[in-house]
């Protein structure tokens, strides 16, 4: 990418971020440990970003700015989100998971567990929230899944600097509640939230988001229990039952559904059976149909790649007059922001952090972060600047 162009593109967005930082050195520090990550090759330590802006000298000051010093992350992550909207307003906020492996026990939050994706698991499973255009797809608040074993500890709570407001949270809780504790009060303009993790509680969990007013979409598995509410489905009406025998009654119901998947610099136009069908919900173990006072009125989406297979991906919307063609178009944003995760991991090293503390993994995820806006700024400015180029 040109020089020239990525560097207005992060001398922009550091005055823009670190305004809310209170003294000269805070800001300073900031922009520093911004271009380190810019800069470094392999792993995003804070030798190797040192090593890119001034050597073994000024290391010692970056680690107390991320892992001792006293600024706020919240400012930070909340101008980057007001700066991406000015830019391209989004088109949902996508709350996407993201496992960080750790071989020791003493990182923040390191836990063993199932990943969906990963099988056995021991890291930091933790979830963003993306500002999701399509094209510019940027991280701009983060939650950090804190287990029992790791909240009910005093002495790993002292040890981390875990600050006293942070409980103990189920995985989906904590993915709900980065969206709705924190972007939601910050003063942007509503979109739909596509929550790109694995939902089993799903009237527990859709339900906040509904009580909040916000509407989303969420993944689930085809064992999810859900009870039939749709008219087309007259015959399994009131009955309780997984969602992929749901689908399976309603294949006479989906149509093709074409969206454009980005390749490389190639937008490509893909096409899928589609079918939405009205549901309520149950309680995970509680087979009955749900009573007035616990129902839930929502929308199973169902996507088929290939016609006579199994659908491959199932989703529970409380967007239930919004058209299955806009709801499965809607989800493709998530599956984007997936790849994009996986890719920034590496290159703005969102998975890098080494220090063990709750507040150095914030600040330094909220930085890489940042790294990858001016990545993704730049690419898009010189993309811009290629076609006018090519159209003059």
């Amino acid at each position: 990418m040109p020089q020239d162009t990525k560097e207005t593109v992060t001398r922009q967005l550091a005055a823009v971020l670190f305004a809310s930082l209170a003294r000269r050195d805070q800001r300073s520090k900031g922009e520093q440990y911004l271009r380190g990550l810019l800069q470094a090759q392999g792993r995003k330590s804070i030798r190797n970003i040192a090593a890119n802006v001034g050597g073994p000298t000024v290391e010692q000051g970056l680690h107390h700015f991320i892992s001792s010093s006293t600024w706020d992350w919240m400012p930070v992550r909340q101008a980057l989100a007001h700066y991406l909207a000015h830019v391209e307003a989004a088109r949902a906020w996508v709350v996407q998971p993201i496992s960080i492996p750790k071989a020791g026990e003493h990182s923040v939050g390191v836990h063993r567990g199932l990943d969906p994706r990963l099988g056995s698991f021991r890291g930091q499973r933790a979830f963003g929230v993306w500002h999701a255009t399509g094209e510019l797809n940027v991280p701009v608040n983060w939650r950090l899944y804190l287990p029992g074993s790791w909240v009910r500890d005093d002495t790993r709570r002292r040890r981390a600097d875990i600050p006293d407001t942070a409980d103990e949270q189920t995985l989906e809780d904590c993915a709900a509640a980065a969206f709705l504790t924190t972007a939601s009060s910050w003063g942007l303009p509503p979109r739909p939230v596509v929550l790109n993790t694995d939902v089993r509680r799903v009237q527990h969990t859709l339900g906040q988001f509904t009580d909040a007013g916000v509407p989303v979409i969420a993944r689930i598995s085809g064992a999810s229990q859900l009870a039939v509410d749709d008219p087309e489905l007259s015959a399994r009406v009131g009955g309780v039952l997984e969602a992929l025998e749901i689908l399976d009654s309603a294949k006479k119901l989906r149509r093709p559904v074409e969206w454009t998947e980005k390749t490389g610099q190639l937008d490509v136009r893909r096409s899928s059976l589609a079918v939405a069908v009205r549901v309520g919900c149950t309680d995970p173990g509680n087979s009955r149909t749900p009573s007035a006072d616990g129902a839930r009125h929502l929308v199973l989406l169902g996507e088929w790649r290939h016609p006579q297979h199994c659908p491959g991906a199932l989703w529970v919307t409380n967007m239930t007059s919004v058209p299955a063609s806009a709801l499965l178009r809607l989800t493709k944003l998530g599956c984007r922001v997936e790849r994009e995760s996986a890719a920034a991991g590496k290159s703005a090293g969102l998975k890098d952090y080494e220090g063990r503390t709750f507040r150095g993994w914030h600040r330094h995820i909220t930085l890489a972060s940042a790294a990858h806006a001016v990545t993704t700024l730049t690419d898009m400015a010189d993309t811009a600047d290629n076609r006018t180029s090519r159209s003059a």
